[in-house]
């Protein structure tokens, strides 16, 4: 970070990869109906201190690593809720299932995260993935398939 520029325009900036890839993830929330995406490395550094739910595993247009993302739900109370515990481990269980291209055990398992995750205004979410799962199970990926999800929009 730092004043940038020239004698015709100057200004205070943030260059390099991670501020690139935070841009990148703020562009997502939209799609994932949440309102704070955090990616892994952030996480790490929080997990203690917020009820951090993995939504999924993507590729940002631009880069080829996959980075595994994040929604911030709330902060150490809601962490230790029972509430959000179930749907941390059911929307876990359901992405372990999708991710191995188990269809009906997934959309069975979403079912399961849409009532544990009543209170936590996740319908956004919930509904991606009921459009993906549909669409995957009708149109599978290769078997050798990774799980992660490629954007194709910043």
């Amino acid at each position: 970070v730092g004043n940038m520029g020239s004698d015709l325009r100057f200004d205070y900036s943030a260059l390099g990869d991670a501020v690139n890839l935070a841009s990148r993830l703020e562009g997502q929330t939209k799609g994932y109906g949440v309102s704070i995406i955090v990616g892994s490395t952030t996480a790490r550094l929080v997990d203690e201190r917020f009820a951090l739910l993995a939504l999924d595993t993507i590729r940002v247009k631009g880069k080829t690593e996959p980075e595994e993302i994040f929604a911030v739900l709330g902060d150490h109370e809601v962490r230790s809720d029972e509430r959000f515990i179930e749907l941390r481990d059911a929307f876990g269980s359901m992405l372990q299932s999708y991710r191995s291209q188990d269809w009906k055990v997934a959309r069975k398992r979403l079912k399961q995260c849409r009532e544990a995750g009543a209170d936590f205004g996740l319908d956004g979410l919930f509904a991606l993935y009921d459009d993906r799962i549909a669409n995957l199970s009708k149109s599978p990926p290769p078997k050798d398939w990774d799980g992660v999800w490629t954007m194709d929009t910043k």
